[in-house]
């Protein structure tokens, strides 16, 4: 057997059945207070939310509390930074296009509308073939990096090899 067979496969079920399929696929429509596209889903009530769920293309998720969540910094040409602090410091870092771009052309957007006012349930890793569909008429999400540092120091030599216009040097 390969090794790349997952466990879904070994019992016979295709890897986007049950769960899987439900977590990375569009969410429920704004009846149950969500908009979504294929990047993010957004929380549509006046309060805040308490934490944000990363999906990865593999089926796995993190979750990090809001309250966690410092600096974040967007720089078009190289994607959006995020920074939780906790026991660890956790860098996210999310390559797309059109990060700031809303939903179906209204202002819900990641990052003004969903990040800075705690409305953003979950980001995804979207397929090349999403991607596709999508274009350039909204917001697509290319990968997201998770860091996880014991020090500024060590996050700063990751995040210079992954994406070196976020590091500020002071020298």
């Amino acid at each position: 057997m390969p090794d790349d067979v997952t466990h879904q496969e070994r019992a016979g079920r295709p890897a986007t059945s049950g769960l899987r399929g439900i977590l990375q696929g569009k969410e429920p429509a704004a009846d149950h207070g969500v908009a979504s596209c294929k990047a993010f889903g957004y929380h549509l009530g006046p309060e805040h939310l308490s934490v944000i769920e990363f999906r990865f293309r593999n089926g796995d998720s993190i979750w990090f509390p809001y309250s966690a969540m410092g600096a974040c910094r967007h720089i078009p040409s190289e994607g959006l930074l995020l920074k939780f602090s906790g026991d660890l410091i956790y860098l996210a870092l999310i390559k797309g296009s059109n990060l700031d771009r809303g939903i179906d052309g209204k202002a819900t957007d990641l990052i003004h509308a969903g990040l800075q006012r705690h409305h953003v349930l979950w980001i995804r890793e979207m397929t090349k073939a999403e991607i596709g569909e999508v274009g350039e008429t909204g917001p697509t999400i290319d990968s997201i990096e998770i860091g996880a540092f014991e020090s500024h120091d060590l996050s700063t030599k990751w995040l210079r090899a992954k994406a070196s216009a976020f590091v500020q040097d002071t020298a």
